[in-house]
This record gives structure tokens, C-alpha cells and sequence, in this order.
């Protein structure tokens, strides 16, 4: 029996792949500190109470149909109030789309826009663009981002690769690194962008920007978040945002996600949604309309949630650079948003205790994993080369305590290398 070639060809997820050992591990009953999931253990981040009740009230009230394809008409006006007084960014509730979480308006973002041999530009290391591109016959373009650079790319970067591009596919802060676009490198690329399209003839598929950012609300320090339109509001017909509450309100199954942008362009993802189903159960749409609205309440939330995702991070980051002063081939990136840690370990050439030499990213998170009882992704999974010993930790799985305990055992396991 045979499959279509797009199934036969489709990868595996590598975050999959690592989370299957590192559950088979914790069955055993082994101590393992699992930061490879983007997502939140409940007993240490639970949703917002408020929420929480919303959802439970709105069960009991009856809302258990479907809702509209789009969104329930109150969410989608909550989510024009909420990104106006947050975001300064101003959309009509006709071009608000509702799914169940972000990934189904990503990849519908993907079948409006791209057809078959279409180039879809996008950095890497990055979240799944390459499945995406898959899925949807793309010509994928890889543009490969720097340490020095945070891993976010630059307009130089990007440049040589927009010409005849149907789409150029951005996060910020970005899933894997947990860094973020400088206001002068964003503002330099969408001037590359309308430039790009002032370029264009009549009748030529425009350059759309896809711009990822759910996790917008989780920024540390002097961190600040940019996007397209409100540098460059020439942008707004060339940009769909992806955004949601699955991340910022640790409310990863709740499955509410929202995309904005040129009517023209969500008309279209409405209708590929409208088809495929993929949307958010009502009761927690209501629930989330009536949270969205409450200022007070998401302000109080975030005002405990932020501190404790930012101290795991800072307690990581902080144990990466100890180690690398004390001569280990480790560093980090100092965190800047979301809930990820971008870490090296640089220990590829070195050979483990059962004579085993550690030669790919791959080699290096197994070795981690079985020896300090730490699980990270490596960078290998989100596009990047398996010569690139960088990782993803991520920290919504775990305790700060597991986190502290994991540095000692990690520390070990450096000393064990030869």
C-alpha cells in the first residue's frame, strides 16, 4: 500500500523523538529535568484562576456546540480591544480569526499564501517552518543566524533571498532561542520588504510577511517587543500576525489562539479553517473573551507568572556561565523572552566514559540526558546543522528546584569528558 509523497517524505519531530527517551526514563523512575517541551507543568504554572472559573462557568452555561468558524463574535471583539490597548495595533473584528492555538494558523497561513514552488524564506534555527513548508509544497530557503546575532537575522542576512520569495516567516521572541528582533534590525528588514514589493509588478503575488508572536507578552528586563505594522505601518497589507493566550497565560491546552492581518489574506485562512475544523472549543472562547477583558485580573496574573518564568531562566543562564568560567566548553545567551535558554555545549571531539566519542548535537543531548539526567532539544531540531552545538532549554516543565539540582549533575557530567 502506498501513501502520497508528501507523507511518505513528512519527518518526524526530533522534540518528539528526545521527549519518547526522556518519558521512557522518568518511567523507570529516573530524576530527569525535562526542559524540552514548550510547554507548562500545571502544579508549577497553572492557568489564571479567573480564567480557570470562566471555563467552568461557561460549560455550565450550555456552551458546548460549535462555535462560528472564525471565533465567537465576543472573543474576536476582546481580542481587537485587547491588541489596541496592548499593542497600539488596530484591526476590525471581521479580520480577527479564532483557531485552536497558533499552529493551525500558521499552516493556514501557508496554504493562503504559498502555492506549490512558491520560495518561503525563514531563518534558522526556527519553529517548525521546514515541516510547514513541506506540508505545503514550498521551496524552502534557510537562512542561517549567528550566536552574535542572538540567532535572530538581520536584514543583510535576509536580503539576497527575497527577490521572487512569496513569504518571509518571522518570530519574535523567537521559539528556540528565546531572543528578539532589535527595533533597528526589524525596522531594516521591513524596509527591505516594501522596497521588495515596490518591485513588483501588476498581477505579481505580493511578499507577505508572517509574523509569529505569541509570546510577545513574555519579556524580561530591558527587553522591549517590535513588530511590522507599528514600525512600518506601510507593512499592515503585507503582515499576518500569529498570536494567542497559550503561552502568555500558561494556556498551552486551552487552545486559543488568534491570527490578524490584510483582509484579503484572512478571508481565505477562514475559509482553509472553515474546512479543516481546527477550531477552539467554545466554552473556552467565552471564558477567554470575558479574562481578556478584565485588565486587572490578566495584569495581576502576569505580574506573579513573568517573575517566576524569568527567575528559572536567569538561574539557568546564570549556572551556563559559572561553568564556562570554570573552563567548561558551555555559554548561554542571556534571556530576553519567551520561556527558552539558547545554550552551547560545545563537546563534540570529546569522548565519554564508555569510550563512546560525542561527534553531533544528537550525541551530546543523549550523552546530557543519560549522564546529568538533563533533557534539552538541540538546535538540529528546528532546521539548524547537526554540527551546531546549540540547544533549546526549555523551562515551563520544571521546578526551579529540579533546574538547580540539574546544574550539579551537569557539572559532573562535563568532568566525566575527556
Amino acid at each position: 500500500m502506498t501513501v502520497s509523497k508528501m507523507a511518505q517524505n513528512l519527518i518526524g519531530s526530533e522534540i518528539i523523538r528526545v521527549a519518547g527517551e526522556v518519558n521512557a526514563m522518568i518511567a523507570k523512575g529516573e530524576p530527569i529535568c525535562n526542559l524540552t517541551i514548550g510547554d507548562f507543568n500545571p502544579s508549577i504554572y497553572p492557568i489564571p484562576e479567573e480564567l480557570r472559573k470562566g471555563i467552568t462557568k461557561a460549560y455550565e452555561q450550555g456552551h458546548t456546540n460549535y462555535p462560528p468558524a472564525n471565533g465567537v463574535a465576543v472573543l474576536r471583539k476582546a481580542v481587537v480591544a485587547f491588541t489596541k490597548e496592548r499593542l497600539g495595533l488596530t484591526y476590525p473584528e471581521n479580520d480577527i480569526l479564532v483557531a485552536g492555538g497558533s499552529r493551525p494558523l500558521i499552516y493556514a497561513t501557508y496554504l493562503a499564501l504559498v502555492d506549490p514552488g512558491d520560495k518561503v524564506v525563514y531563518p534558522t534555527p526556527s519553529w517548525n517552518n521546514n515541516h510547514y513548508c513541506h506540508l505545503s509544497g514550498a521551496t524552502p530557503v534557510e537562512v542561517k543566524t549567528r550566536p552574535e546575532n542572538n540567532f535572530m537575522p538581520t536584514a543583510e542576512d535576509v536580503k539576497p533571498h527575497l527577490k521572487g520569495a512569496t513569504m518571509l516567516a518571522l518570530c519574535s521572541p523567537l521559539n528556540p532561542t528565546g531572543t528578539m528582533f532589535s527595533k533597528k534590525d526589524l525596522e531594516e528588514i521591513c524596509d527591505l520588504v516594501l522596497e521588495e514589493n515596490r518591485s513588483r509588478g501588476e498581477g505579481e503575488k505580493p511578499l507577505y510577511v508572517l509574523y509569529d508572536q505569541i509570546y510577545w507578552m513574555l519579556t524580561f528586563g530591558n527587553a522591549e517587543h517590535y513588530d511590522p505594522v507599528s514600525l512600518r505601518p506601510d507593512m499592515r497589507d503585507y503582515t499576518v500576525y500569529i498570536d494567542g493566550t497559550s503561552k502568555c497565560f500558561a494556556a498551552t491546552g486551552v487552545r486559543v489562539g488568534y491570527a490578524f492581518g490584510p483582509t484579503v489574506v484572512m478571508d481565505k485562512m477562514k475559509s482553509i479553517l472553515g474546512h479543516v475544523g481546527a477550531w477552539a472549543p467554545k466554552a473556552e472562547q467565552m471564558a477567554m473573551a470575558e479574562f481578556l477583558g478584565q485588565p486587572e485580573e490578566v495584569d495581576g496574573f502576569m505580574g506573579e507568572f513573568k517573575p517566576k518564568v524569568q527567575e528559572s531562566l536567569n538561574v539557568l543562564y546564570n549556572g551556563f556561565q559559572e561553568l564556562k568560567s570554570e573552563g567548561y566548553a558551555v555559554d548561554a545567551i542571556e534571556p530576553m523572552g519567551a520561556i527558552y535558554l539558547s545554550a552551547k555545549m560545545d563537546l563534540a571531539g570529546k569522548t565519554a566514559p564508555d569510550g563512546k566519542v560525542l561527534e553531533t548535537s544528537q550525541d551530546i543531548t543523549f550523552y546530557i540526558l543519560h549522564e546529568a539526567k538533563l533533557a534539552v532539544v538541540p538546535f538540529s531540531a528546528f532546521g539548524s546543522g547537526k554540527d551546531l552545538n546549540w540547544f533549546r532549554l526549555s523551562v515551563g516543565g520544571a521546578s526551579l528546584e529540579e533546574i538547580k539540582a540539574s546544574l550539579g549533575r551537569l557539572r559532573e557530567a562535563l568532568q566525566k569528558l575527556k
